[in-house]
């Protein structure tokens, strides 16, 4: 129990640790926010002695006190003007805090989400992803609708409403007393014992949302397979879990509430028992009943808010805690930034690299060295597995080296930042994934800054114009969700097009033209042969008849280097690898795949 508790503790630490980060920038708002919260609670508190004073006057039937009465009610609204004037603010002020605050969240969530590695996101669902952060959003929002404008306010209106009767009538005061503390409470180890199924029902939640994702984003597959009616069971079952979840959450909160009312009846039927006998004993009059009912309804109706504050209060701590866990995870690729990579030639030299796939511990590279003289032309050919992509990966330092070190032009990349690294290598990917953006953005996004005439040569260069030409809105053309509107050529002209664009002096061909039908291929190839000059290029090949002319081949085989040499001499080696990959795919067969 002791474990579970500081295990909850570190969490909400968490949570507030990073609300705080935001907050403390527009803490003068929520600052005045609450000052003028306690000031509004003292004042409703305060209001109804004065109309005790008030209904007093109007029991004696003397008329002289007409003008005393005039006065306690005109002090009366003043005193309600304020309180008007003061609400506006809080309102309008809260508008201000909470609309920045919650923009400050969101830009900290993305921001810190973003920065994690590639094995990261391909370990979760994007939507869940997504939903992490949009809870964390809502749950700001919840803990300063709940527990900063409404808990501040019932704890102050609960201990003035309970001074003031005690003021009036100090045996009322302790019966109250005695029913603020049972109810307090029970709440709190009631919602206390209730938090892990909080937390059980935002998993839950997550969990579906990742899951609807999951099957809309992959809605071509399931037309492709007839998977429509396998969707819709799978679908049933996850959100089946979180009814049940669910359900049985809200019967918890029913039950505290069935044992609160009970509370309630209970006090309110000794309250007004004893004061019927004072009032028969004239200990008290007709005005002091009232006012002692009105403070009771109060005080019940604001401690019937406590449940639902405290509620609010664990629920929310609940949906913002997946979202600070994410936030709190180091990262898997950090930067300790000693150099910089300027001026960049383009030598790539990889020595004695060793890189360990953690998650099944296969050694994927044991001490690798290879030598890429600047402005070489190199293509790595192998079988599936051979680690064609690792080697991209590590290049592009998307996941951390087991030992050795990785240079380019004698800077190792681990002691540059990450920013830097990529933006000194072009790459084009074999699948690139595009935004849902339109054309233009998405070419630009090789060179930000590039203007619309830069975008649209690079486009040219790439053979996208003829295509883009012919939509209706052509460049605005907005590509679907990662390019789904585009045919696989296209989208692989427009990540080609980007290439030119952002002109790095390193390039990365991860099969550029695999996608490409024979008419655009051969199109593309003199833009390509253009790009590639004076540049570092490596190619990872599958189609072989894309390296011929590349100056340097090299075939990997368990990451180890087993062939290194051109086109021509490879094939003369008649037992190579190389030799037997060429022979199946110019006899119709790519196995490489």
């Amino acid at each position: 129990m002791d474990k579970e508790k500081d295990y909850n503790n570190l969490h909400r630490g968490l949570v507030l640790k990073y609300f705080w980060e935001v907050i403390r920038q527009y803490k003068i708002s929520f600052f005045v926010v609450i000052f003028t919260i306690i000031l509004v609670s003292i004042m409703d508190v305060y209001i109804p002695f004065q109309f005790l004073k008030l209904f007093n006057i109007f029991l004696t039937n003397d008329f002289s006190f007409v003008k005393q009465a005039q006065h306690i009610f005109l002090f009366i609204f003043v005193l309600k003007i304020i309180s008007w004037g003061l609400r506006r603010t809080i309102e309008f002020t809260n508008f201000y805090f909470v609309s920045h605050v919650e923009a400050g969240l969101r830009e900290q969530a993305f921001s810190s989400m973003m920065k994690h590695s590639k094995s990261f996101f391909s370990n979760n669902f994007s939507g869940s992803l997504t939903q992490k952060i949009n809870k964390y959003i809502r749950a700001f929002e919840k803990l300063n609708d709940r527990l900063v404008r409404d808990g501040i306010a019932l704890v102050i209106k609960s201990i003035g409403t309970v001074t003031a009767i005690y003021i009036l009538l100090p045996k009322y005061s302790y019966i109250l007393g005695i029913f603020c503390f049972v109810f307090l409470l029970t709440a709190m180890i009631y919602t206390r014992l209730k938090l892990k199924y909080d937390i059980i029902a935002a998993l839950a939640d997550t969990k579906t949302h990742g899951s609807l994702a999951d099957s809309i984003s992959n809605h071509p597959s399931v037309q492709f397979f007839a998977g429509h009616e396998y969707e819709n069971e799978r679908i049933t079952k996850v959100v089946g879990e979180q009814q049940k979840a669910t359900i049985f959450n809200w019967n918890l909160w029913g039950g505290l509430g069935t044992i609160q009312g009970l509370y309630i009846l209970i006090v309110e039927f000794v309250i007004f028992w004893i004061a019927i006998g004072d009032w028969k004993l004239g200990l008290i009059g007709l005005p002091v009943i009232v006012l002692i009912q009105t403070y009771i309804y109060r005080l019940i109706e604001n401690l019937w808010d406590f449940a639902s504050i405290t509620k609010a209060f664990y629920e929310a701590f609940a949906d913002a805690q997946e979202m600070a866990l994410v936030m709190e995870k180091p990262y898997d690729i950090k930067d300790e930034v000693t150099n910089e990579l300027k001026n960049v030639k383009g030598e790539v030299v990889f020595e004695n690299v060793t890189y360990i796939y953690d998650k099944n511990n296969t050694k994927v590279f044991d001490n690798f060295s290879l030598t890429i003289p600047a402005g070489q032309k190199l293509a790595i050919v192998g079988t599936s597995g051979a680690g064609k992509s690792t080697f991209v990966n590590l290049l592009m330092r998307l996941f951390n080296l087991t030992s050795g070190k990785i240079m380019i032009d004698g800077v190792d990349i681990a002691t540059v930042s990450q920013k830097n690294l990529r933006e000194e290598i072009g790459f084009v990917p074999q699948d690139p994934a595009l935004f849902h953006r339109s054309l233009l953005e998405n070419i630009r996004y090789g060179r930000r800054d590039a203007t619309d005439e830069e975008v649209k040569e690079a486009s040219r260069l790439a053979n996208c114009d003829k295509f883009i030409d012919r939509l209706p809105l052509g460049y605005d053309t907005y590509v679907g969700e990662r390019g789904i509107k585009l045919s696989g050529g296209e989208r692989q002209r427009v990540a080609i097009a980007r290439a030119i664009l952002k002109d790095a002096p390193i390039l990365v061909l991860d099969e550029a033209t695999s996608a490409l039908d024979s008419e655009s291929e051969m199109l593309i190839q003199e833009a390509l042969h253009n790009l590639i000059k004076n540049k570092t290029t490596i190619v990872i090949a599958h189609r072989l008849s894309t390296v011929r002319a590349m100056d340097r081949i090299i075939v990997i085989e368990d990451g180890k280097i087993i062939e290194d040499d051109n086109h021509d001499e490879l094939l003369n080696n008649k037992d190579g690898i190389y030799k037997k990959l060429w022979d199946i795919q110019s006899g119709g067969f790519d196995t490489t795949e």
